[in-house]
């Protein structure tokens, strides 16, 4: 009897350790991590390269050799140059309207950089005003346009600071900073949004060039790397995949809102700044401009949707592992009031950043006391409250649908690792 008390308070004792064991382990951030098997990793191989493979066809279609005309401004030279010499300067200090910046004429010696003149001597007339002003000084780095002649002969007008480097610096350092915080998840997050750019730059905007159907090819490309992004930042796991729908369902509600709302107005991309340059240069490639404004609003309110879903999965798959006897009602209710929390910083996030893009024309707004019934008419102004407005809406109702699917999906206990 006592030999089998002994036992059974050593099992007591081996139990309380491996208890103690996960709350400290869950209390310092490191969770039991499942092994992958071979199998699974096969499998997980396998998707990735099934999801790749009609995204290389669609890149290798979109961007097969066509018999085009080269556009103007495809055959402007840019080069790199080096200020050597400052020859003559008759800028003087402009207080009335430049605010102290230097007006006036430059003579400059410049030596070139780069091309097929490289290390050339070459003279150049820096025009400087209060808008157009580079003040360039000797051993600066500043960017020329090459001007070829009909004999043959060329020259170099200036452009404007060579800003290569230092854009360059910071965008590194931003991704050191990001990988330095966040660790291995810091440097997928980046894998994440490189595939985004990619995506956006040679599938979607060739895409639309084209023709292709604008609205639908949007939230593809927007499903697709919201995806993508997810899955890279935390694998194959139960709260990825509420957050991808959650995602997916809180842009869509984005464009279906601005889509109605385009409608009702109307408004659309005809209505853009940029139309008649849209008109001009892409309409001969089959550039369908109506949905623009709609595409405009899916990618920008990505970003914002992409935290909030993962922020509401991550919680609900947490509340579920400390307590798995919450059922899929409690779990939504407690998404939502998590949601709650964020909604009020989450709703201006859109806003605010439409109108800090938005700040000069803000301004001359009230410098020029446009009367109010004229001002909320105004094409600018209606696309800016619509696009700050559905946005917000999208992250808005993306709290209950990401609340909605994981209350769903984790409501039973999940045998892999998170």
């Amino acid at each position: 009897m006592k030999r089998l008390a002994d036992q059974n308070k050593n099992k007591n004792d081996m139990e309380e350790v491996s208890r103690l064991s996960g709350i400290s382990g869950r209390l310092s951030g490191k969770f039991p991590v499942a092994r992958i098997s071979a199998r699974d990793f096969v499998l997980r191989a396998a998707v990735c390269i099934v999801l790749l493979l009609p995204l290389i066809a669609a890149g290798i279609l979109l961007h097969r050799p066509q018999d085009e005309v080269p556009t103007a401004a495809s055959q402007l030279i840019y080069v790199p140059a080096e200020v050597t010499a400052v020859l003559s300067d008759d800028a003087r200090p402009d207080y009335d309207s430049g605010e102290g910046r230097r007006v006036g004429t430059q003579e400059l010696e410049i030596r070139l950089l780069s091309g097929d003149h490289e290390d050339e001597i070459l003279p150049l007339t820096n025009y400087m005003s209060a808008l157009f002003n580079v003040d360039a000084e000797k051993g600066d780095r500043i960017i020329v346009r090459l001007i070829t002649k009909e004999d043959g002969s060329y020259y170099a007008a200036m452009f404007n600071y060579d800003r290569g480097l230092i854009m360059g610096g910071v965008i590194l350092f931003f991704c050191a900073v990001l990988a330095l915080l966040g660790g291995w998840k810091g440097i997928r997050a980046l894998l994440g949004l490189a595939f985004t750019l990619v995506c956006i730059w040679f599938l979607l905007i060739p895409g639309l060039i084209r023709g292709w159907p604008a609205i639908p090819l949007t939230i593809a490309v927007t499903a697709l790397t919201a995806a993508a992004s997810l899955l890279l930042l935390n694998g194959f796991t139960k709260k990825t995949l509420c957050a991808i729908f959650g995602c997916v369902g809180g842009v869509a509600a984005a464009g279906f809102c601005a889509f109605l709302t385009g409608t009702l107005t109307p408004l659309n991309g005809f209505n853009m700044t940029e139309a008649e340059n849209l008109i001009l240069y892409g309409s001969e490639k089959g550039l369908t401009i109506s949905g623009l404004l709609v595409c405009g609003v899916l990618i920008a309110a990505l970003g914002a949707v992409m935290d909030v879903a993962m922020s509401i999965a991550s919680s609900v798959w947490e509340l579920r592992e400390h307590n798995s006897s919450l059922p899929a009602r409690g779990l939504f209710r407690s998404g939502m009031n998590i949601g709650r929390d964020a909604m009020g910083t989450m709703a201006n996030t859109l806003i605010l950043a439409f109108a800090g893009s938005s700040l000069n024309m803000l301004i001359l707004v009230q410098v020029y006391d446009i009367p109010f019934l004229q001002l909320i008419n105004t094409d600018f102004i209606c696309i800016e409250i619509l696009q700050s407005i559905t946005g917000s809406l999208g992250i808005l109702l993306t709290v209950p649908l990401s609340a909605a699917v994981s209350a769903r999906f984790m409501a039973r206990r999940s045998g892999r690792g998170v």
